[in-house]
């Protein structure tokens, strides 16, 4: 099953694609459907959506839980050990966007960097899991990419300033129900930019789990439906790159895929092109 948002008679809906057939239904988009608690809401059949109709999945997640480091891969590029515990970072719903909508490239910044990610979307409120009933919490999977502004998230230890940048994470295009992909199984992860491919690796490179990351995150807090857990990158950022000269540049159109969820097709626009000034 496949669940997705979408922009429809001025208003925004949620829709469900099982069996080739595409239903759309009376709530605003997939985080509504989630909190519901009934993936098999009665709907009307439609056509299936075309992508540029199509916003990211949960429109207001209330939390956006993100790992880094968390790709074998990954953590030899950047030269840090593997962690003992997930590294874990938060960011808002003003940075998301969809998965053909323009990335807000901030003019504060030259260093701005491609990280492809596989998220995990909650579906049941789950606290002090099990891995059983971590796995069970988990709707779904969609893509993310989590673009980062790294001058600014190195200004200090805490990574959050260069990570909440408004208009600058794509998230979708749809929501993958869990029975129907298995990251552990390992799914291709992709990113290019301007058709150069920058990322190729697997989800089963990953040292924690999407299951394991959501076990972890239930022990200190209330995981909620609609929540994102993002599961962090695999080698060939941009950060990586010796000597570090490869950023994201205005203009350029950056592609990330996830096998058996889809894809996100992002331009890199000026902030100043997308944001109102006060």
């Amino acid at each position: 099953m496949r669940l997705g948002t979408v922009r429809r008679d001025s208003a925004t809906q949620a829709f469900r694609q099982e069996g080739g057939r595409t239903d759309y239904l009376p709530v605003a988009d997939v985080g509504e459907l989630l909190a519901g608690g009934d993936l098999a809401l009665p709907g009307e059949p439609g056509p299936a959506p075309a992508p540029e109709d199509l916003l990211t999945p949960v429109l207001r997640p209330g939390k956006i839980v993100c790992a880094g480091l968390n790709y074998y891969d990954h953590a030899e590029e950047v030269g840090q050990q593997i962690p003992e515990h997930p590294t874990v970072f938060a960011k808002y719903a003003n940075v998301l966007v969809g998965p053909v909508d323009p990335i807000a490239m901030p003019e504060e910044s030259e260093k701005v960097d491609w990280e492809a990610e596989l998220v995990a979307v909650i579906g049941t409120s789950v606290r002090h899991a099990t891995p059983e009933q971590a796995r069970a919490a988990i709707a779904g999977y969609t893509i993310m990419n989590d673009v980062s502004v790294r001058d600014w998230q190195g200004r200090t230890s805490e990574w959050f300033q260069g990570k909440n940048f408004d208009r600058t994470t794509p998230v979708g295009p749809v929501v993958v129900t869990a029975d129907e992909v298995d990251p552990e199984a390992g799914l291709a992860i992709r990113c290019t930019v301007d058709g150069v491919r920058r990322q190729d690796s697997s989800t089963d490179r990953m040292i924690f789990s999407a299951v394991q990351l959501v076990e972890y995150l239930s022990r200190f807090m209330t995981l909620e439906p609609g929540d994102l857990v993002a599961c962090g990158t695999p080698a060939g950022v941009g950060l990586a790159q010796k000597p570090r000269r490869i950023w994201l540049q205005d203009g350029q159109e950056v592609v990330t895929e996830i096998e058996g969820i889809g894809e996100l097709r992002n331009l890199c626009t000026p902030a100043e092109d997308l944001l109102p000034r006060p």
